[in-house]
């Protein structure tokens, strides 16, 4: 058991990672944060090495030994049934505690917007990701590991359909859109050519591409019909996640939260919300949409309270450290 059974919250994504040590009551004794999680880059164990110098400087701000009741790890790259099984071996291996929990980096996001573990959420940051969850332990998930597990969208994905139909209008193989002119200026190009040769050579780094897609919804709101094409197809995606999810765990004609999370959607384009909220409206009318803006370590510090069966007035102290 951990010290006073201490608990660990790990939420670990691709460029940071948040750690927590808790107290059963749902008190912060120490947090730290640290770098991604990247495991296909780094290999699993130095991946692991990254949150154990974050774990320990957590523990040193808790004044607390690194052994714990229980671990609850929201982990980016945790995509498959086998990853997650893979990842849980190599997190019980560090020997923080016999009690250990690792989940994909979306449920944390869905627990933080949740008051308890009933609901679904659809997160559209760099990609885009569906879980649902029940209080009995079931759950609803997706790959969401790209074109290949049947994916469209996130903000990369939109701003390579953006550059696709710019180029095209450009050189005539499409219709007209002033993305072809908006994109390009983002960088102070004159032309889709010259965002295309920069691209391409490296003179503009690749990880910039995300960049445009602020500049796609500024298009649509605009009222550009392709860019308002691509937004609307964005917001069916989403709606058709959060539908299939719902229907999965039987909560399509239940009032269960749909929560929101990530950049794309926590930016809460009216076009996008509204197409949203009108067509889940349809699917699941009872559905209440919320939208996440709590850390993702809070969601990772109610799971590991969830574990051990915590109170309520545990996760509304954890909530309103928070909050704070």
């Amino acid at each position: 058991m951990g010290l006073n059974g201490t608990l660990l919250a790990i939420d670990a994504g691709n460029s940071k990672t948040d750690v927590a040590v808790l107290a059963p009551d749902g008190t912060v004794l120490g947090a730290a944060r640290g770098g991604g999680f990247q495991p296909p880059v780094v290999g699993v164990d130095t991946a692991f090495d990254t949150i154990a110098e974050i774990v320990e400087r957590a523990c040193l701000a808790a004044a607390a030994e690194p052994v714990f009741a229980h671990v609850a790890a929201c982990l980016a790259n945790a995509d498959l049934p086998v990853e997650e099984a893979a990842l849980k071996a190599a997190l019980e291996a560090r020997g923080w505690s016999r009690s250990v929990q690792v989940h994909n980096d979306t449920f944390a996001i869905l627990r933080a917007g949740i008051d308890e573990p009933r609901g679904v959420a659809v997160v559209c940051g760099a990609g885009i990701n569906c879980v649902g969850m029940l209080p009995d332990g079931r759950t609803a998930r997706f790959p969401a590991i790209g074109k290949i597990s049947g994916d469209w969208g996130g903000g990369g994905g939109l701003a390579d359909e953006a550059l696709w139909f710019a180029a095209r209008a450009e050189d005539g193989r499409g219709g007209p859109t002033a993305l072809a002119r908006t994109l390009p200026g983002h960088f102070g190009l004159p032309s889709m050519y010259a965002l295309i040769e920069a691209l391409h050579l490296g003179r503009i780094p690749h990880e910039r591409r995300h960049e445009l897609t602020p500049v796609l919804f500024r298009t649509s709101a605009e009222g550009d019909p392709v860019a308002q094409a691509l937004v609307d197809r964005l917001a069916d995606e989403v709606v058709a996640l959060a539908s299939v999810a719902l229907g999965r765990l039987g909560l399509l004609d239940e009032a269960a939260p749909v929560m929101l999370g990530g950049s794309v959607l926590a930016a809460r384009h009216p076009r996008l919300d509204g197409r949203i909220a009108e067509l889940l409206a349809v699917k699941a009318p009872k559905a209440v949409i919320g939208v996440v803006t709590a850390p993702p370590v809070l969601g990772a510090g109610l799971l590991a309270l969830d574990a051990v069966g915590a109170s309520g007035a545990a996760a509304a102290r954890l909530r309103e450290h928070y909050a704070s």
